[in-house]
């Protein structure tokens, strides 16, 4: 217990001595050891490094996680070491509610079709989403809270010890000026008028007290200063293995950017996937052809194919004409070759492609965004289609994809 007493009565002297040369520090009224020029970069590179990762992060797991309510959960079950329960993707909550949608309404009503082709698309991209967010969390997020939870605290932890050793040294210096001041004017040169002996006996005494404590003050800056340079190398060291933080983190924002990358080439891959099924799916609703997005192409009226029984098939596309003094007779279907359909005399417009357009058959002619071709109508022709010329190629396409030009 008297252990323990002293050495809680030293630690507050300690503290008290570097609480009063802080103090008059910012006052102005002690001196102040400097860091070099270049021990100064160290520490403000390192505070940037700092500030930054932890403004990178914070904003990672919003873009991860955008409900705050499960990050604080997320939070809470790391600190208490347990495992974060598995959390539905609201990709794949939306697909469970349209394939039970579709279910009430009728899996077989073309909205019933619809809903489940979009659900289960809706899925898969929910688990993508699942991956990249595994992904990033494990190759991105995990370097980064290492950083400010491991190697930053040590690096905090250092410099505040490195503080501490240079107020104690400049408290030794203050105290050492101090004493030298003291011992200066004690050994001046007495006054030989004074009658009192006692007074120069007094002055040596003092003389000699004063000359022991400029010993000690001496002593006890030498090992300020040895404790000082000791913490300033340990922290010099730790602060330029920010060097190697930085290339660390650079390779895992390479990582992040190519599960990023794979993420959203996936999530394209599978919309531009459900849209070819949508246009597929009798009774599709296709937009107008200002739409932000390549809406999905009606499904094309039916190839018939003519020839010999043992020769190829050979795509055509049918044509419906107006049979005169029969208004309310089914019209009869005319089958033609591409090649055999020519331009009518008038009526042919220029129009620039909206969207890419991936050719189903050989009666269609594929589109690429921001081309220009010439398009026109045949009688009969299904309204939602119109025959596409670009040079010598010649095929069906799609309106929703054209912005027609006068």
């Amino acid at each position: 217990m008297d252990f323990n007493m002293k050495k809680l009565a030293s630690d507050a002297g300690v503290f008290f001595t570097r609480a009063v040369q802080f103090t008059e520090e910012k006052f102005g009224q002690a001196e102040k050891t400097e860091l070099d020029a270049h021990f100064e970069n160290l520490m403000a590179r390192a505070d940037c490094t700092k500030n930054w990762t932890e403004k990178i992060l914070r904003q990672t797991e919003v873009l991860l996680q955008p409900n705050p309510s499960a990050r604080v959960e997320e939070f809470l079950y790391e600190k208490l070491d347990r495992k974060v329960p598995s959390r539905v993707t609201n990709g794949e909550l939306l697909a469970q509610y349209m394939i039970e949608a579709a279910n009430d309404f009728g899996p077989n009503s073309p909205y019933g079709k619809t809903l489940i082709k979009v659900g289960e698309t809706e899925r898969r991209l929910g688990g993508v989403e699942r991956d990249f967010i595994h992904s990033a969390s494990i190759n991105f997020l995990s370097p980064l809270r290492n950083f400010l939870e491991g190697d930053w605290r040590t690096i905090s932890k250092e410099r505040r010890i490195l503080q501490n050793r240079r107020l104690d040294l400049d408290a030794c210096k203050a105290r050492l000026k101090k004493a030298k001041a003291a011992e200066a004017k004690a050994a001046a040169v007495p006054d030989f008028n004074e009658t009192r002996p006692r007074n120069y006996i007094l002055s040596a005494s003092a003389s000699a007290l004063w000359s022991d404590e400029v010993e000690k003050a001496e002593h006890e800056l030498r090992m300020a200063q040895t404790e000082f340079d000791r913490q300033a190398e340990v922290t010099r060291l730790l602060l330029e293995g920010i060097s190697s933080t930085h290339v660390n983190h650079l390779r895992c924002l390479h990582e992040f950017a190519e599960a990023q990358a794979t993420y959203y080439a996936q999530c394209y891959q599978y919309m531009l996937d459900l849209q070819k099924q949508l246009g597929r799916l009798p009774g599709t609703f296709v937009g107008n052809s200002e739409s932000t997005s390549p809406p999905p192409a009606t499904a094309s009226p039916t190839t018939i194919a003519t020839g010999a029984a043992t020769g190829p098939a050979v795509p055509i596309i049918p044509v419906v004409p107006t049979v005169i003094g029969a208004p309310n007779s089914a019209p009869a279907v005319e089958a033609l070759n591409p090649s055999d359909v020519k331009p009518p005399a008038s009526g042919t417009r220029k129009a620039r492609v909206l969207y890419d357009y991936e050719a189903s058959d050989s009666t269609e002619l594929s589109l690429l965004s921001d081309e220009m071709i010439t398009v026109y109508s045949l009688p009969g022709m299904d309204p939602d289609w119109l025959i596409g010329e670009r040079g010598n190629q010649k095929g069906k396409v799609p309106v929703t994809y054209l912005e027609l030009l006068s």
